[in-house]
């Protein structure tokens, strides 16, 4: 009786075993399977949560890819990187394809699915002040990064739509986005203008004090987006319809849930993070509707950010929508 029940033990375990390496090997010959797409991203931030969403839902390999990700600190870097087909994807602000169209390149960068509407970084004060208004600023130095980059457009912007004069603050844009935080922390600047999590992180280290936003202010357009080479589109269409796809998801996705739901998803890609950290951040960015909610990018918030091109000094007139945004979304 006992060599029976051995022996079904031993057959039940043999079968589970070979269950076990079958779809362990059916897994393996599926990621083998997949095509490899990858993406230059301007800076890494729970500001694109619903990319990271895609990312950790596994939607774009149920499409079939696999995508790797290469951090690109600023928005000339990123589309310079897709124009020297060192990536297939960029991720950054349409304003950088903008700039590359107009110096006349024929295989120029469209952008082909949005992610943001709205600004992302937030004025962060060296010194504590209650009922902070924009008021505030006025003779004092903001560290705003690369002049005519969208996070500096868009602080102008906003400064505009206070009724302030960009005369009337120093603005300093001397100093490159991915050197903010240090340049702040080591002493240069009254106010800097950070993304998350680094303005918390400041926040937290008691070196300032998040006090306000700066995406509020200055209003919507396609802030952040995905683009690729004219080229790359054209011969990759199947492709750059299921990466939209998987962006639309992950556009839903946050669109439908709460912040510690989405915080939850995405806290793998932020490992230095604490998770009730992230729920603060992501709740930020949520109250401030900072997510569109298609990757549709329309002609109307298209004209928007060239209007603030044009009001900054940054471009002469308007550029052709159909020629620079070429939209996958179905």
């Amino acid at each position: 009786m006992k060599k029976k029940i051995l022996i079904s033990i031993i057959s039940f375990l043999v079968v589970v075993t070979s269950l076990i390496m079958f779809f362990l090997n059916k897994n393996k010959e599926k990621e083998e399977n997949l095509k490899t797409i990858t993406v230059a991203e301007v800076t890494h931030s729970a500001f694109y949560a619903p990319w990271y969403v895609a990312l950790e839902k596994g939607y774009f390999k149920d499409l079939g890819y696999q995508v790797k990700t290469v951090l690109t600190s600023g928005a000339n870097n990123v589309v310079a990187a897709v124009l020297s087909n060192d990536v297939n994807i960029g991720l950054c602000g349409p304003e950088a394809t903008i700039y590359i169209y107009n110096e006349g390149e024929k295989d120029y960068v469209q952008t082909f699915a949005g992610l943001t509407k709205r600004d992302g970084q937030f004025i962060v004060s060296r010194k504590k002040i209650d009922n902070f208004t924009m008021e505030d600023l006025i003779g004092k130095e903001v560290l705003a990064g690369r002049i005519g980059g969208m996070p500096e457009l868009n602080f102008e912007n906003a400064l505009r739509n206070s009724d302030i004069s960009t005369s009337k603050v120093n603005i300093n844009t001397s100093i490159d986005f991915a050197s903010l935080s240090g340049a702040f922390i080591g002493g240069t600047g009254d106010f800097v203008n950070l993304f998350e999590p680094n303005a918390t992180q400041l926040e937290k280290l008691g070196y300032g004090y998040v006090v306000e936003s700066i995406g509020k202010l200055s209003g919507e357009m396609p802030y952040t987006a995905f683009n690729a080479r004219k080229s790359y589109i054209e011969n990759n269409k199947e492709t750059i319809k299921d990466f939209t796809k998987a962006i639309a998801k992950g556009l839903e996705f946050v669109q439908n849930n709460d912040a510690k739901t989405i915080a939850n998803v995405i806290i793998n890609q932020f490992p230095d993070t604490s998770i009730n950290d992230l729920i603060t951040i992501v709740e930020r960015y949520k109250d401030n509707d900072s997510w569109l909610s298609t990757p549709y990018i329309s002609q109307e918030s298209f004209e928007n950010l060239e209007s603030i091109m044009i009001k900054s000094n940054q471009l002469d007139d308007y550029v052709n929508y159909k020629d620079l945004i070429n939209n996958f979304y179905e």
